[in-house]
């Protein structure tokens, strides 16, 4: 089974109107909610992929028995931990004409010592044949090294997982040996402090990754497509053509595209070409992309061999 963390949904309460102009009463053309968070989107993409998976995370309050029902319209199957606190709503603001889009985020729930206690106790049933994907921000009054916490637990139960983070919180989990991480081009170079001016550049540092416990490396690279680096060799795809709609989940869905297929055929290389074809899909649709879209998409893409 895969498993999902979203430590932090949300509903994403989302605007579109032609002109933001502040101060004034702006009215909208349309709105939509979502329901929001880095592992909520991974799930979704597993759904459409036809693949099982059960979202875990914290929700309470009236907002969160909405979120609930917004995530019963998607099919999703979730074990969420119940809290006193509301779960939060993000606003997120879509000025078409003047092609600007403000997010206004919210903190969160406050989790207390026995809420997240209930929820590690659920971490128990993971074991031997299951992955879990961590994902997205804390809430309040969760320490930072929570998704590592969690890491070490379901190691011991034999569970892989995949931790969707950058910097030292990234670096921090490598020596358990994630099945796969994803920082972007930009977020490698951070994360060792240089330039990475080539494509030979961001390999080499990839394989660093590896060196310190990384079973794969996917660097996204925006216009200029996607890397894969494992142990042996990297592979390369190609951006497919298409009009960027929608950046936000494009990473979540290559990830779930990677991990579900992975969980299927232990295959890295079709693994990859899945994933990339999930986040271009994401990219170029106003939600996270449908199976028809994604397989589209899939046509367009070609994995190159580069070492």
């Amino acid at each position: 089974m895969i498993y999902t963390i979203t430590a932090n949904p949300s509903i994403d309460y989302v605007l579109r109107l032609k002109e933001l102009v502040p101060g004034e009463i702006n009215r909208t053309n349309n709105d939509v909610k979502l329901p929001g968070g880095k592992g909520i989107n991974v799930s979704r993409i597993l759904n459409e992929l036809q693949l099982d998976s059960t979202a875990l995370g914290f929700v309470g309050g009236a907002t969160g028995s909405s979120f609930e029902q917004l995530l019963k319209k998607h099919h999703l199957q979730t074990d969420f931990t119940q809290v006193a606190d509301d779960t939060r709503i993000n606003v997120k603001i879509n000025a078409t004409e003047q092609k600007q889009e403000t997010e206004i985020n919210g903190g969160g729930p406050v989790i207390t010592d026995t809420e997240k206690q209930k929820f590690f106790d659920q971490m128990k049933k993971i074991g031997q044949g299951d992955v879990v994907v961590m994902s997205g921000s804390l809430p309040q009054k969760v320490e930072t090294s929570f998704y590592l916490d969690i890491a070490k637990m379901i190691q011991k139960n034999g569970a892989d997982f995949v931790i969707d983070t950058t910097g030292q919180a990234l670096l921090d989990t490598l020596p358990l040996h994630p099945l796969v991480v994803k920082p972007n081009n930009h977020e490698l170079a951070d994360l060792f402090k240089t330039d990475l001016d080539t494509e030979q550049d961001i390999i080499d540092h990839a394989r660093k990754l590896l060196e310190q416990g990384a079973k794969h490396v996917l660097v996204s690279m925006a216009g200029d497509g996607a890397l894969l680096v494992t142990k042996d060799h990297a592979y390369k795809a190609n951006a497919p053509k298409g009009t960027v709609v929608n950046s936000v989940g494009a990473g979540d869905s290559m990830i779930a595209g990677f991990v579900g297929t992975f969980m299927k055929t232990e295959d890295p290389i079709e693994s990859f070409h899945q994933g990339a074809a999930c986040g271009s899909a994401t990219a170029f649709s106003q939600d996270i992309a449908v199976k028809e879209k994604i397989d589209e998409v899939y046509q367009s893409i070609n994995i190159t061999k580069l070492s």
